[in-house]
């Protein structure tokens, strides 16, 4: 797999314990591998499912590597890299359904999400190129060219514009092999690509715990120093953190973060450290994480509270002293 995480902040606090009985406790597997630049980690009870473990493993890895050939931007063959090539490309039905997710976002968060914004993060360094700076004059070209406002409702084989779907790829793909898992029969999982799917319960019988890292520059190992920790209810839900402490560059004394404000142009500059959304699904709690990224502290937290089918952790950044706001249902 190719595709970069966003470096994301959550771990998965539930572990098997000495004190669950080997009865419960060998029902439980965990399934390892590659994935869109790190590892990813499939725990899941396999009581009353038929599907040998190797079968299972080798269905996810199937699955995590179609993503690779249709939606990494750092694999030079995928469906994406030759879109945004300008070569003719086949729409595959995985390809046509993210495009579509993606254009749903980018109307409801009022163009905060855009996907084909992509020659913008290009030129900041934090899309497929390396660290840039690009000028005034650069910005404001590349937003009078590109844009989902200018993408067609629906993808045809030409291309037309850039894409890059990292803001959601993560979160789409924990979907996708959660949807495999609930069709062998699996009822408990937790399945962590970067970001977090889980539902049902963990080894001890009790529902997922997962513990969201601090936001501070340098911490790049997860579970290393957490801030905040969710406890879910045992039903299913995608847990995501969006933050810039992890990718970013200095650049004269100044800093660069990777959460662009495709509405600007420009890396965003306020307060809010990290943001944690727990929502139906991983696709949707990783869209949102990063849109409370680009539009900061005080919109993000009025965001979440009007919407009851989300919670949200925010930490932030007070004059120097790290706080954090919750939602009631955190």
């Amino acid at each position: 797999m190719m595709i970069r995480p966003k470096m994301h902040a959550l771990i998965a606090a539930a572990m098997l314990l000495m004190t669950v009985s080997c009865g419960i406790k060998n029902e439980y597997i965990v399934l390892r591998g590659y994935a869109q630049g790190g590892v990813y980690a499939v725990k899941i009870n396999t009581k009353g499912v038929s599907v040998e473990p190797k079968a299972i493993q080798a269905s996810v890895d199937s699955i995590l590597r179609e993503i690779d050939t249709t939606l990494s931007g750092y694999n030079p063959k995928s469906i994406l890299s030759r879109y945004n090539r300008g070569e003719k490309i086949t729409v595959t039905p995985m390809f046509r359904e993210i495009y579509e997710i993606s254009k749903s976002y980018y109307e409801e968060t009022g163009g905060a999400l855009d996907v084909a914004a992509a020659p913008l993060y290009d030129a900041w360094g934090f899309g497929f190129s390396k660290d840039s700076l690009p000028s005034d004059a650069q910005v404001k070209g590349l937003m009078e060219s590109c844009g989902m406002d200018m993408m067609p409702d629906s993808l045809g084989g030409e291309s037309i514009g850039k894409l890059n779907y990292n803001a959601i790829a993560q979160g789409y793909s924990c979907d996708l092999v959660a949807a495999y898992l609930y069709s062998i029969g699996v009822k408990d999982m937790l399945v962590d690509i970067g970001e977090i799917y889980c539902d049902g319960l963990n080894p001890e019988r009790k529902p997922w715990t997962i513990a969201v890292d601090r936001p501070t520059d340098g911490n790049e190992t997860p579970g290393a120093d957490v801030v905040g920790t969710w406890h879910s209810n045992g039903g299913p839900c995608g847990i995501v953190t969006s933050g810039n402490y992890r990718k970013f560059y200095v650049r004269d004394g100044k800093k660069y973060a990777h959460t662009i404000d495709p509405r600007t142009g420009y890396p965003v500059n306020h307060n809010l450290l990290s943001a944690t959304i727990v929502a139906r699904d991983a696709t949707t709690a990783d869209a949102y994480a990063t849109y409370c990224m680009v539009i900061g502290l005080d919109e993000a937290r009025e965001f979440i509270q009007k919407r009851p089918d989300i919670e949200g952790y925010l930490v932030y950044d007070d004059n120097g002293t790290m706080r954090s706001w919750t939602s009631e249902g955190f």
